[in-house]
Order: structure tokens, then sequence, then C-alpha cells
């Protein structure tokens, strides 16, 4: 199954009402906009209304001020009363317009936001800020947008995970409501086939639920580790032993390579949660790659700590498939199809997840034909 399907299901499930369907009609964005410029456009008046009136008397009081001082000259009194009477006309026109560059540079922006706020704060999380200019409030725009976006991309993963756990859970969910009913009905004999049929689907789901508390963990931060001194060719050695049967059984080669034998590569690690990060790599290898084949586990140093490598000769990856890999409930292409069944979907999210809370890096390189190889970077102890 492609990983595209996670995108066929949320549509399913009701969407939250909007305010209109809820019985309370709020304003569309760009109306909420308008209404924060006039608002602040009527304060703005306001108060440059009072600075304006406060200059025009402050300056006729000058002038009348100015003539007095000055009543002996006539030239000189008309002069100063000119003048005056001069600065009394330049003032408010000056303060009219700063108030209006005032108005589009700061209070546009700050109402488009401000409404834009509220549209987010109601649940309208396509809403976007039009950039205005360069200065502070266009940075504060930006800074929203990319807010907006984040919280967007947010609820969509929410959605798309609400519509992959229920797609997932359903169909083991129908095999055991099935057998029961069938068991009721006097169609399938209560005999140890059936039963045993329905015990591994509790097993799945047990599974499922299981991958998806380690993934909310890890995501959260909230995962408990053990750390330890944990030397890594010890580590792939006995990752070796526990899939040598599977890899026995499936007429695949597995090998671990050291780059230098001699030099033991020590992490501070969680040897158990690392263990589960190379047991999930070693079962999508596995499930991958057909008899005759072959998977590589390397272990090698770098810079800065250990380099794994897991390296298989399996069908490889479409190159438009590789964003998705880590993600959850992500489905190879059918090029990699398997007949020994689809794991849970989750196994590499939860590696990614499990080697970010070590502190590391793990990435992919695939190619169709030619085999996937996963790499983990983690720094050595005492970095």
């Amino acid at each position: 199954m492609k990983h595209k399907h996670r995108w066929q299901h949320w549509e399913e499930w009701p969407h939250p009402p909007s305010w209109e369907e809820d019985g309370h009609p709020f304003p569309s964005w760009p109306t909420q906009s308008r209404h924060k410029r006039r608002f602040l456009l009527w304060r703005f008046v306001g108060a440059f209304g009072a600075i304006v009136l406060l200059l025009v008397g402050g300056m006729a009081a000058l002038a009348f001020v100015l003539a007095y001082l000055f009543k002996s000259g006539q030239q000189v009194v008309a002069l100063v009363w000119v003048g005056s009477c001069g600065m009394v006309l330049a003032f408010p026109i000056l303060a009219v317009v700063l108030a209006a560059r005032s108005f589009r540079s700061i209070a546009t922006p700050l109402a488009d936001v401000m409404a834009a706020a509220d549209a987010l704060a109601e649940g309208d999380l396509s809403v976007r800020v039009p950039v205005r200019g360069r200065d502070s409030f266009a940075q504060l725009t930006r800074s929203f947008n990319r807010m907006a976006e984040e919280l967007e991309r947010a609820d969509q993963q929410r959605r798309n995970l609400t519509a992959d756990v229920a797609h997932e859970l359903r169909t083991p969910l129908h095999i055991i409501q099935g057998n029961l009913e069938g068991i009721l009905d006097g169609v399938y004999g209560s005999d140890e086939e059936h039963i045993t049929a329905m015990l591994e689907e509790t097993r799945s789901l047990a599974r499922l639920v299981e991958d998806l508390q380690t993934l909310s963990l890890a995501e959260a931060g909230q995962l408990p580790l053990t750390l330890e001194s944990v030397d890594v060719a010890e580590l792939l050695a006995d990752v070796r032993t526990s899939f040598s049967g599977q890899a026995d059984v499936a007429g695949i080669d597995l090998q671990v390579e050291l780059a230098d034998p001699d030099a033991p590569l020590v992490i501070n690690a969680d040897a158990g949660r690392m263990s589960q990060v190379l047991g999930n790599l070693l079962a999508n290898a596995l499930r991958y790659t057909p008899a005759g084949g072959s998977i590589t586990l390397r272990v090698e140093p770098f810079e800065e700590g250990v380099r794994i490598i897991v390296r298989d000769t399996g069908a490889g990856i479409p190159a438009e498939d590789l964003p998705f890999v880590f993600d959850r409930f992500w489905r190879g292409d059918r090029s990699r199809s398997h007949t020994g069944g689809a794991g849970s979907g989750l196994g590499l999210a939860i590696a990614r997840q499990l080697v970010h809370a070590h502190g590391g890096h793990i990435s992919v390189q695939s190619e169709l034909g030619q085999g996937t190889t996963f790499t983990i970077e983690l720094r050595t102890e005492g970095m």
C-alpha cells in the first residue's frame, strides 16, 4: 500500500463546525481587518485631533504674546503675527501628514495582525496576513504567518493521524468481530484455529497501541531513557543474533562489519532503545529484501562520534517516496510488496524519534533496484 493512502481517509471524519454551522456567525478575516482598521483610525483621529487643537491654541497664544511684546514696531508686529499664523497652519498640516503616515505604517498592519489573530483563535487556520514594507511590523507579520502555517500543518497531521489510527485498527477489529460472530452463529467452531487467529489479531492491536504510545512519548520528549556506556560492536552483534534465525529462514545473508575491530566505539545511550531502533531497521530490511540478498550492519567512527549503517540489497525506494519514509503509517511502493505481511507502519517513525532522543541523526538513501541504506550518527561517550 502506498503512503498516499493517508490522504484518503481524513476527509471521512467530521470537521469541526464553522461559526455559521454552529449558529454563531463570525465575520470573515477581511471584514474583521476592516473593522479593526476603522477602530484604530478613529483612535488615531481622536489622538491627533487633540494634539492639533493643543498646537493651534498654543501657537495662537504665542502669536499674541509675541505681538504684544513687539508692539512698539508695527512692521515687527506684523512679521511676528504672520510668522505665528503660518506656524499655526503649518503644525496642524504636519500633524495630519505624520498621522496619515503613522496610520499606514503602524495601524494598518497592526489591525491586520489583530484581525488575523482573532480569526485564528476561532479556528480559521488558513488565515494569512499580507506583508507590507520591511520594518518591524513586516517581521511581525512574517512571524505570525509562520506560526499560522505551523498550526495548520500540526492540525493536518492530527487529522491524518486520527484517520490512520482508525484505518489500522479497523482491519484487526473486523477480523475479530467476524470470527466471534461466526462462532456465535455456528458458522465457525470454537476450535484452536479460530481462537489462535483472534489471539494474533489482539496481539497486533497490542503492538500497535504500544508503538503509538512509544512514538507519542518520544515526540513529546517524555520518553524515559536509561543511559549507560554501550559498546556499539557488542550492540550490533546482539541484534544480529536476535535476527539471524529470521534471516536464515528468508535466505538472506546478515553480516556485521567493523571499520576498525581494534578500536572500541562506546556511546552513552539506552541499550534497549537502541536495540529497538536497529531492530526496526532490520525488520524493515528483511521485509523488503528477497531471498539470496544480503543485509549488512556496519559501524565506523567519524569526527564527532559513531556512524551505524544498515544496508540491504532489496528493491529500493522510489525517489518520490523517500521524503515520506519516516512518516507515521508510511507504506512502501508496490514495487516493495512482500508476502510476509506489512508491519504497523510506525517502525521507521519510532526509529527516528528514538535516535533524536539520543541527540543523534538518522537519514536514508535508496535507489530502485539498488537497495536501501539507513545511516545513524551518534556522539561518542563524553563528547
